[in-house]
């Protein structure tokens, strides 16, 4: 008797701006995945960010959230735009973002950056210095400054909170370490332990954690301004980049310098039952409804959330798929070429389905 075929249930959120478009393509191909490696998909579509406050007066409605509590994975777009700018601070887009990424329990996000040879001619860098760039930045993601209490905003001042706890510091430290023994072996924590005893502890507990649980990683330790200047100056003495959550958000939208686009690089956010998985890229409002967006850093998310649930035979036909696309083309324009989103996503999601690359 054959067994039932795998089914998982996913929470698409589109969100704001290029989100419902992006989220389409990457929708599109996690199908052509499914009927390539034979598992069913059973995908629902929310409101979030600003869409959820425009159907429901919040970021994160509470639908929302439920549908996403009961998901096997959750897919993100993207959230935001000038339109909700005056909104009360607690009910930004970006609010609901965090209280979801919270609530999952997704304290690690994983953000790979690679520059193959082809993607290193389109580099704003130089391509000798980036080719060959293989990167993966551990960020930690519901603590720190963003969730750090108290914060206040008067008429005359404004304050946050960076804080951190041993327990959450050594729990995103061994992901960081876990990863490198899986690639070069090699960490890099990422602080300013010489100005803010945050960092300090940091600094501490990561040191700590990797000479008695991983004394075979090797490990350094980086301020964060020097670190932004090596991410583009030396990318390639990189392997596992572990640090906190403001300093890990803008470092790896910096190393979207690489490849030359946030348009490519994807991320996934992990730790609770159901994981987290959106390109980094914003809502790009200035593109929204003109077909311009990059769809591939959402299929790559979609490829870490095949991973993650246990198909990456399915995850690694839709790399070899956007490899394909990236050397042949079609691209859109932020990549030199006049596609549109969906003409790239139809592209992806017919090589999945290539018989020289699926295995159904």
């Amino acid at each position: 008797m054959s067994s039932a075929p795998r089914t998982y249930t996913l929470a698409l959120l589109p969100g704001d701006g290029v989100g419902p478009e992006v989220t389409a393509e990457a929708a599109r191909v996690l199908d052509a995945s499914a009927d390539a490696f034979g598992f069913g998909i059973e995908a629902g579509e929310y409101a979030v960010g600003g869409a959820g406050i425009d159907t429901s007066g919040d970021p994160l409605p509470r639908a929302t959230l439920d549908a996403c509590l009961d998901a096997d994975a959750v897919f993100l777009g993207a959230v935001g735009g000038p339109q909700w700018d005056r909104v009360e601070a607690d009910l930004r887009p970006e609010r609901g973002l965090l209280r979801l990424r919270a609530r999952l329990g997704a304290f690690a996000n994983l953000r790979p950056v690679s520059v193959s040879e082809t993607l290193a001619a389109r580099s704003p860098l130089r391509p000798e210095r980036v080719a060959g760039t293989d990167l993966l930045i551990v960020r930690e993601l519901t603590g720190g400054i963003y969730f750090g209490r108290p914060r206040e905003r008067t008429e005359t001042e404004a304050y946050d909170t960076m804080r951190y706890s041993v327990t959450e510091i050594e729990r995103i430290a061994r992901v960081a370490f876990q990863w490198a023994e899986k690639r070069d072996g090699r960490v890099s924590s990422v602080d300013k332990a010489n100005v803010l005893a945050s960092s300090a502890l940091w600094r501490d507990v990561v040191s700590r954690v990797g000479a008695e649980e991983y004394p075979e990683v090797a490990l350094e330790h980086l301020y964060v301004d020097n670190a932004a200047m090596q991410v583009v100056s030396d990318p390639r003495r990189f392997d596992v980049v572990v640090t906190g959550n403001l300093f890990g958000d803008v470092l790896s939208d910096l190393a979207a310098t690489l490849p030359g686009t946030l348009g490519l690089l994807p991320s996934a956010s992990l730790g609770g039952r159901a994981g987290l998985f959106e390109p980094v890229h914003g809502s790009a409002p200035d593109l929204a409804g003109r077909g311009l967006a990059n769809p591939l850093a959402a299929i790559l998310s979609a490829a870490m959330l095949l991973d993650a649930l246990g198909e990456p035979e399915a995850a690694a036909a839709v790399r070899t798929a956007v490899d394909a696309v990236l050397a042949d083309g079609p691209l859109t324009p932020d990549l030199g070429g006049d596609a549109q989103t969906d003409d790239v996503g139809a592209a992806v999601a017919d090589a999945v389905l290539s018989p020289t690359l699926s295995h159904p």
